[in-house]
């Protein structure tokens, strides 16, 4: 999918041979012209291995525990030059385009359990959200009606293929007979949020979890090797 020239994303990719194995590093760097955070982030064959928070000044490493540690010690200073760059490229095509529409696709989004559905036993809700542009999306969580916020996280947004992005928000939850979820996405493609529906009795079937996991698992990669293995992990009922 083609977007607007208000987003600029560089790729570059290195074949690095090791025992006749080619392994293919990428560097993703992206700026936008409204206030979104701006993207950089390391690949190594398609998986997240690091990124920066530039919020924080620091790199965010992303591997799971048990692949050995590493360290760009560099890779902070280089990644504020990479975004100078980026936004004055990104300057410069704008008004050499005489300043074009921003294109906007609006989000999906699907809700779902992180385990197997018991009343009175501690779980997660998961709002998946993804093939928006541009970035972010404001989410909210609802119980019987009444707006929650103790118990909930937001990830980061994530790059798709296509140039839309991904994000997911979680709640923590101990559900009871008669409980009601929902989701709520807002994005200036929508002309109203966007709701999502989760009820306990609905939702208890023993393979819904492991079926989404495994979907998300499969078809997210980019999401990184941690983030992807976790999805996977969970899913590991689907075939």
């Amino acid at each position: 999918m083609n977007h607007s020239i208000f987003t600029a994303v560089l790729l570059g990719a290195i074949c690095v041979l090791f025992k006749a194995q080619a392994h293919i590093d990428i560097n993703v760097v992206a700026c936008q012209t409204n206030d979104t955070a701006p993207e950089d982030e390391k690949q190594q064959d398609g998986e997240e291995m690091f990124y920066v928070d530039f919020k924080n000044n620091a790199v965010i490493y992303t591997i799971p525990e048990f692949v050995d540690k590493f360290t760009y010690p560099g890779w902070m200073a280089s990644a504020l030059v990479n975004h100078a760059v980026c936004i004055h490229n990104l300057n410069g095509a704008v008004k050499a385009e005489k300043d074009p529409p921003e294109q906007i696709d609006p989000p999906q989004s699907t809700i779902f359990s992180r385990e197997e559905v018991e009343l009175g036993k501690s779980n997660s809700l998961i709002c998946f959200v993804t093939n928006f542009y541009p970035a972010p999306v404001k989410v909210k969580w609802t119980k019987n009606n009444v707006e929650v916020k103790d118990g909930v996280t937001l990830s980061r947004y994530y790059p798709n293929p296509d140039l839309t992005f991904q994000q997911f928000s979680t709640l923590s939850i101990t559900p009871q007979e008669g409980d009601v979820y929902s989701c709520s996405v807002e994005h200036k493609g929508l002309p109203e949020p966007l709701t999502r529906i989760w009820e306990p009795e609905a939702n208890n079937e023993p393979n819904t979890a492991a079926t989404a996991f495994c979907g998300i698992g499969l078809t997210l990669g980019l999401l990184g090797v941690g983030v992807g293995t976790f999805f996977l992990i969970k899913g590991n009922n689907c075939n």
